[in-house]
């Protein structure tokens, strides 16, 4: 049975995501993974607080909650990130995903990928894109093409090497 809900976010849930982030990030440490997004927790980094108050604070933020926990998180815009090469028709993007690592094995990534292809169906959008990064073993890149998704372009923010990938809906 699938307990997982999914709900509206708000600025409330900045330190959700804080936690989200850290747990993110001891993980990747550990795996060996630390170019994703380097070593320190987020919640001591005072210009990644400040972009997760901006996350937080996001009208497209939603919130994965099972057993009346948060577990993951997704934000979803008819924008795409600055940094990725502009899609030639209307797109909704995945612009956040993120799960708690408390919650590995519950599907909480899946479901949250579920929701934004729905929400696109809902939108009469065709084009889902995501990036991630695609450096380290590729293991990220995978996971979005189990879901669908198929990679499309490369781009570079300074050293950090990111992948788009795109899902068709309609």
């Amino acid at each position: 049975m699938d307990n997982t809900v999914i709900r509206s976010g708000d600025s409330g849930d900045t330190d959700t995501l804080l936690r989200f982030f850290d747990e993110a990030v001891e993980w990747l440490v550990a795996r060996g993974s630390a170019k994703q997004w380097g070593t320190e927790p987020w919640s001591r980094v005072p210009k990644r607080i400040e972009r997760v108050k901006g996350m937080a604070a996001d009208p497209g933020l939603r919130i994965a909650v099972v057993d009346g926990e948060a577990a993951g998180a997704l934000i979803v815009s008819e924008e795409h990130d600055p940094h990725v090469p502009a899609a030639d028709e209307r797109e909704l993007y995945i612009r956040l995903l993120i799960t708690s690592r408390r919650f590995t094995g519950r599907r909480v990534g899946g479901r949250l990928v579920e929701y934004a292809l729905d929400e696109a169906r809902r939108r009469g959008i065709d084009l889902v894109r995501v990036d991630c990064w695609a450096g380290g073993d590729g293991e990220l890149q995978r996971y979005y093409e189990g879901h669908g998704f198929r990679p499309t372009v490369r781009f570079a923010v300074e050293e950090w090497v990111g992948q788009v990938l795109e899902q068709r809906v309609g």
